[in-house]
């Protein structure tokens, strides 16, 4: 529901919070409150409010946002997306898969912006996604949330996630082909702009893609983009090297390595050493 009952206060300072500057106001009945790790970002933030308030703007009692930015909040920017599809797959993810998508997303979220105008520097972006804003931690309630809103972060860090936010597209943008294709090619491209393991692009393509399944799931795009786009990912070769092989000399010396390694070495040598056991031919009858 919309109305005008609106109410903005003040800035409150909680020292013992790492995002120390709340802004707190009431919409209807229902009060609200951010938090902002600098004053600045708090003071922005409640004139951003207040304005909307002077211009009769009304506010949603469920969200307690203004009407325009309630709208706008349906159809995220991809950033934002991509930072949701992290909090929902984090806790039941293993930390090998948690690396992975972070990596992935820290990969293809650089290259899906509206400019490249005042961009921090790549690795710092790269740092910045993948260990603050796609890194999810306890804080002191014991609720999983970004480590950007957990910890302190350095003002290179602040800044990066800071330009991003503000400069990335519309989860919109995305039934767009152009747009797909360059978020595919991004995941085939190191950061000095040489071409990736074709094992690296085959592991970061499946998070791009549920991440956009989980887009269509929320309807905030109508149906999966990727088969728009003419992209097939490399196919990996997995025919085995024996020049990487050990012989059977190497292969005994490993073992008998293996069963020095405290009872569960031994138990691993026992288990090895008999499947590789050369078993003597049956006699003739």
């Amino acid at each position: 529901m919309l109305t005008f009952d609106v109410q903005i206060w003040g800035i409150r300072k909680r020292p013992d919070r790492a995002a120390a500057y709340q802004l707190r106001w009431r919409v209807g009945a229902q009060p609200f409150s951010k938090s902002y790790k600098l004053k600045a970002q708090a003071d922005g933030r409640r004139s951003e409010l207040l304005t909307a308030l002077r211009n009769r703007e009304q506010f949603d009692t469920e969200t307690g946002l203004p009407a325009s930015e309630a709208l706008a909040a349906q159809y995220p920017t991809w950033y934002a997306h991509a930072r949701e599809y992290v909090a929902m797959k984090w806790p039941n993810a293993s930390a090998k898969h948690r690396a992975s998508i972070a990596d992935a997303l820290a990969t293809v979220t650089p290259r899906l912006v509206k400019d490249n105008r005042g961009a921090p520097a790549p690795r710092v972006l790269r740092a910045a996604l993948y260990s603050w804003a796609f890194r999810l931690v306890l804080d002191k309630d014991g609720e999983l949330v970004a480590r950007v809103d957990a910890e302190q972060a350095p003002e290179h860090v602040v800044a990066a996630l800071d330009w991003i936010e503000r400069k990335s597209v519309d989860i919109s943008s995305l039934n767009t082909p152009a747009v797909v294709r360059s978020a595919l090619d991004a995941l085939t491209r190191k950061m000095d702009g040489t071409a990736a393991a074709d094992n690296t692009v085959n592991r970061k393509v499946p998070v791009f893609t549920k991440c956009l399944r989980y887009a269509v799931e929320l309807e905030r795009l109508p149906s999966m983009p990727l088969g728009k786009v003419d992209w097939t990912p490399p196919e990996t070769d997995d025919e085995i090297d024996f020049r990487y092989v050990p012989g059977p000399a190497l292969a005994k010396k490993l073992i008998d390595a293996v069963g020095t390694q405290g009872e569960r070495g031994k138990h691993l040598k026992a288990s090895s050493g008999a499947s590789t056991t050369r078993r003597p031919a049956p006699a003739s009858p």
